[in-house]
């Protein structure tokens, strides 16, 4: 039996499906698929840091005795050149992205193909209420995890020790350059292990229900870019919490098990990639200004602005901050929840198709368990409560170091200000909310 391993955002050895799954005779894989890279911008952070995460990977496996052979490529020409050496069948784990099933769905008309779960906790096929049919509300599909989310070790993956290195040119690695990007600074925290920021965040997690919707404070865990990508697995952040007697750390695995919702409905409704889950039909407006001036961060509202050109600028925006934007952009300016999506996924550092679609779905009232259309958040509000001395909003305008604060969270505030410089706000707040209540009655009632 010859397999090929092919890791995809499963960057790692340890618990490792496709290491424990295999038989003997292995060639492990990585592909820098041209599909994916010709839609990324050329300074790509993410590009970076997994093409540093697959050459570490690629030394690890060289401890095990085996290697990575990496390719520059479409998946489909490496497959078919691959099946003329005579492989039996390919490894990888599964992801539940449209662009991922037709990809997986295109080699196994190649080859056969074993998927596994490797990238969440939950195989989604596993957790049906009694009438075997799929949750849709977050709350009693946790509560119905009790079993897994109240002990204290998930079992890990083990590697065969048993596994043999195929025969390959395995030197083959291409650089940045050669795939059309540039090297580029990462942020610092990229430069740590996960193990790392996972023991800097366990002085942080007793404190973290409280302190996490914060803009200015250090209070995530920063493992989300881990995780995407595969350099930990869910199971075994669940794991290292789970063995500390002393560490709160309840409401932090709460947060992973959103994740694993938002994976679940993806499955189970594929169709809300790209539709209203609700399939409520809503007239968004089309107005490309206003979409415009969101992604420049220069609406006029300062937290909104902010939070943008700090994601444009370093590919990181706070998680409360993710849903006043959505907000802003889905309820202030009626735009649609999909192009909010589409751009946060050209520039999110952990973008994840399933958590982001959810999430979005969540902000814009049409989505699971999503927060009721009359909830609109107030940027104002937002900003004055979670960042009141506007220490987040100041360390992104600089230029604003010595303006009250207290300006920041009233409306056009800036303005009162002679010797500041800042757009009028696009939109008024409390007719924006009162439009986007009033649309979305409308939409109801013609559904009904």
């Amino acid at each position: 039996m010859r397999q090929i391993l092919w890791f995809r955002r499963d960057l790692r050895v340890e618990d490792s499906a496709l290491l424990s799954n295999a038989n003997k005779d292995v060639l492990p894989i990585f592909i820098f698929d041209k599909n994916i890279l010709k839609s990324l911008e050329k300074d790509d952070k993410r590009v970076t840091f997994i093409y540093k995460s697959v050459l570490e990977l690629k030394k690890k496996l060289q401890v095990l005795n085996l290697d990575l052979a990496i390719f520059y490529d479409e998946p489909k020409n490496v497959f078919e050149k691959l099946k003329k050496d005579g492989f039996d069948e390919v490894l990888c784990s599964v992801d539940f992205d449209s662009y991922a099933k037709n990809r997986d769905e295109e080699i196994e008309a190649i080859l056969p193909v074993k998927r596994f779960i490797d990238s969440f906790i939950l195989n989604p096929m596993s957790h049906l209420k009694k009438d075997n049919t799929p949750y849709k509300v977050f709350t009693p599909f946790y509560k119905s995890l009790n079993i897994i989310t109240q002990s204290y070790n998930i079992e890990e993956f083990k590697a065969n020790e048993n596994l043999k290195k195929i025969d390959f040119d395995y030197s083959f690695i291409p650089t940045l350059e050669d795939m059309g990007f540039a090297t580029v600074k990462l942020p610092d925290f990229l430069s740590k292990s996960a193990v790392e920021l996972l023991e800097e965040f366990k002085t942080k997690v007793n404190d973290y229900q409280e302190q996490r919707d914060y803009f200015y404070i250090d209070a995530s865990s920063k493992i989300s870019v881990h995780l995407r990508f595969g350099l930990i697995s869910p199971k075994q952040v669940f794991n290292y919490f789970k063995s500390f007697n002393f560490v709160d750390c309840e409401f932090f695995i709460r947060e992973i098990f959103w994740r694993e919702f938002y994976n679940y409905i993806l499955f189970h409704f594929p169709q809300s990639e790209k539709n209203n889950f609700n399939n409520i039909e809503i007239k968004w407006s089309s107005n490309e200004d206003d979409f415009l001036k969101w992604c420049e961060g220069k609406t006029g509202v300062p937290i909104i602005d902010a939070a943008m050109v700090h994601l444009n600028n370093t590919g990181l925006m706070h998680n409360r901050l993710r849903m006043v934007v959505a907000s802003f952009l889905t309820k202030n300016l009626f735009i649609d929840w999909k192009r909010g999506e589409e751009y946060f996924a050209k520039k999110l550092l952990d973008y994840e198709a399933s958590s982001n679609i959810g999430s979005w779905q969540w902000s814009s009232s049409t989505g699971a368990d999503s927060a009721p259309y009359f909830r609109v958040f107030n940027p104002y509000s937002q900003s004055q409560k979670f960042d009141k001395d506007a220490i987040f909003i100041k360390s992104v305008f600089k230029e604003f170091e010595n303006v009250d604060a207290k300006l920041f969270h009233i409306e056009n505030g800036l303005q009162s200000n002679l010797f500041v410089e800042y757009p009028k706000a696009i939109v008024d707040i409390k007719l924006s909310r009162q439009r986007a209540i009033d649309r979305f009655k409308e939409a109801k009632n013609e559904q009904s």
